[in-house]
Parts: structure tokens; sequence; C-alpha cells
């Protein structure tokens, strides 16, 4: 049962994992080049994620450039970046994008926040998935005479602290990219 918790720990931690680079791509007025992470491109006929075709850099606070590596690409990227919730306008140039990062208006941080609550609810569901699994293959393990009552209730608790702590886990990186993103 040991090896059966450090996998649920192991998932709810990627779980954790998951948010925070998804939150890295949450924008909050400051330049990133993170915020493009999620971007992908229809290029050579395959969806190809923009990092992976492109070098992005931040050079000033409000600015992000993206220079494809193959220029023939270039509107594909530009297309992608529109098509995308960050709210970003491209500039193509026929060489690179420049994309300015305006200020965030009051409406936009709140539906940004909405945006974070509803990926941080998605990972909790994720944890809360992972607790069911387990919770399930014990009491299997316990019909089959695998496991006493004692041990089923002892185990069971375990895994809703672990649960518990990465819900908690959850939690504060969610209050901690609302604080970010609502910052004047």
């Amino acid at each position: 049962m040991k090896e059966r918790l450090d996998d649920a720990n192991r998932r709810m931690d990627g779980a954790v994992r998951n948010l925070g680079g998804e939150f890295a791509g949450v924008r909050t007025g400051r330049a990133s080049t993170a915020l493009l992470d999620r971007i992908v491109v229809d290029a050579y006929g395959t969806q190809t994620p923009l990092n992976q075709l492109a070098t992005i850099h931040a050079p000033e606070p409000r600015l992000l450039t993206v220079a494809p590596y193959d220029r023939s690409i270039l509107t594909n990227v530009e297309r992608a970046i529109l098509e995308s919730d960050l709210g970003l306008t491209p500039n193509n140039d026929g060489e690179i994008v420049r994309l300015g990062i305006p200020e965030l208006t009051e409406e936009r941080r709140k539906e940004l926040v909405r945006v974070v609550h509803r990926m941080a609810e998605e990972a909790r569901v994720a944890v809360r998935n992972v607790r069911k699994d387990l919770n399930n293959e014990l009491k299997r393990a316990e019909k089959d005479g695998d496991l006493s009552k004692n041990e089923l209730g002892r185990l069971q608790d375990e895994v809703q602290k672990l649960t518990d702590e990465h819900v908690a886990a959850l939690d504060d990186l969610m209050a901690r990219k609302e604080a970010e993103i609502l910052e004047v």
C-alpha cells in the first residue's frame, strides 16, 4: 500500500506543478515569456508549441518579441497569438512579432481572477479524483481480504490528509496569483 500512497502523492504533486505552469501563462500586466508557453501554432501541418518554433524575449517590461526560426510561419504565429485568450495584439514587421503588454483594466483583472479560480478548481478536481481512485482501490483490497477494517480506516485517513495538503497548496498558489493580478 505504501507504493500506492507514493503514486497518489506523485500524481497530486503533478496537479500542483501543472497549475503553477498554467498560472505562469496568465498575464499580469508585465511582460513574461511564460505568457506564450500555452500558444500552439499550425506549422508545417501540425500543431507545435510556439516556444519550439521561435525565440521569445522580453526586452522591456511591457514588450515581448517573437522571432520565428523560419519567417514563412510568421503569419501563423501572429494568427495563433490573436486567437489565444491572452488579449494581445501582435505587430508583425516581416521578421519578428512584437507584443505590447497593455495595462490591465479593472474589468480585465476581474476576468483574469475568474480564469485563475477556474484553473484552480480544475486542479482541485484532479487531486480529488486521485483520492477517489485510491480510496476505491483500498476498498477493493479490503473486500478481497487484503486489508483489515482498521487498516482501511487508517489508510483512508492518510489519503485524506494527503489530499488536504495538496488542496491547501493549490489554494496558496491561487491566492498568490490573484494578488499578483489585482496588484496595481
